[in-house]
């Protein structure tokens, strides 16, 4: 009996200090795309850094550079529970949610600060309420500013793609650009480098952020960047499964939630930086940059009224109705 006790005592004191040491503590699996250089990686390793520092027996263990699942096949899993969380531009799941092209949609974002308001308004929350029936959640939000890249001319304007050959980030980006005269080449923008490099793309479309982590400026002859009228923005949330965070205790909500509010904050701030660095970089290396007007951003947005505005309203249930609240943030 007194064996027994003793073990007894021995096997309490044993998982009381591997939990505190964190031995035991619940481990989540976020995936994302890009390296681990990138803000959205750092976005996700802050987290993941001030989860584990608040003591709650939770840890995030993070897959970058798609080791655990491909770019474009993240939001499945997520929503099955297979993957706990992820960082993932919301319009490559724009294929199962149309209403998801809707957070990178031309025109449709001014700068930095409207796609805070645009994060805090009602607009989002209906895109939260088709999240929630997918069983998925957002803890982190933040928008990206974009540009344009070509191996040949300049892009300012519509004019300028014409018959050139471009990888463009999202549906409506596509639909008004082919609008324009231009062919249309979908893939992730972890496989455009290659892409440039072997011809196949002329040019492209995304983030300022993955035009420096993937070295465009390697294979790129002009570069226009994300200015006082960037036209690109694109939505990069960090996503959580629904039901994985409604099982945490209160305790790891609390801090998870508190960890993702300061890295939204951050996130932001880091965005508005991460266009002027990348501009940088892309002239040190020699690459011309071309800054698009007031008049070039006017001429895409008068594109897109007659292109992706329509064809969103038609294609999605209620997206009239979407796109409109979403014009109404000021």
């Amino acid at each position: 009996m007194t064996r027994r006790v003793f073990a007894a005592s021995a096997l309490a004191v044993l998982v009381a200090t591997g939990a505190a040491n964190g031995a035991w503590a619940e481990t989540l699996k976020l995936s994302h795309q890009w390296s681990e250089g990138d803000v959205r990686h750092q976005v996700a390793q802050m987290v993941a850094d001030d989860v584990k520092a608040a003591g709650v027996d939770l840890e995030i263990q993070i897959f970058p550079n798609q080791t655990l699942f491909k770019a474009r096949e993240q939001y499945t899993p997520l929503s099955r529970g297979q993957l706990d969380m992820t960082i993932f531009p919301l319009s490559y799941a724009g294929g199962q949610q149309p209403a998801y092209n809707l957070t990178l949609m031309p025109g449709l974002v001014k700068n930095h600060d409207h796609g805070a308001r645009l994060s805090a308004a009602p607009f989002m929350g209906k895109i939260e309420e088709i999240m929630a029936e997918d069983d998925v959640k957002t803890l982190v939000h933040g928008y990206l500013a974009g540009g344009f890249g070509s191996t040949e001319g300049c892009i300012t304007n519509p004019a300028d793609v014409e018959g050139v050959t471009i990888r463009a980030a999202g549906k409506s980006f596509e639909q008004m650009l082919a609008g324009a005269g231009a062919s249309i080449s979908s893939m992730a923008s972890s496989e455009v480098y290659s892409a440039l490099q072997t011809g196949v793309l002329d040019a492209a479309n995304t983030s300022s952020e993955s035009f420096l982590s993937y070295r465009l400026y390697e294979q790129l002859k002009c570069y226009t960047p994300a200015g006082e009228t960037a036209l690109w923005f694109m939505y990069q949330p960090l996503l959580i499964n629904k039901t994985t965070f409604d099982d945490l205790t209160p305790e790891q909500q609390k801090a998870l939630s508190d960890a993702s509010a300061k890295a939204e904050t951050w996130y932001l701030a880091q965005a508005k930086e991460g266009d002027a660095l990348t501009t940088k970089a892309f002239r040190d290396a020699g690459v011309e940059i071309a800054e698009m007007t007031v008049a070039d951003f006017d001429a895409w947005r008068e594109l897109a009224k007659t292109t992706s505005y329509p064809a969103f309203a038609k294609s999605v249930d209620g997206g009239q109705e979407l796109l409109d609240m979403a014009l109404s943030v000021e």
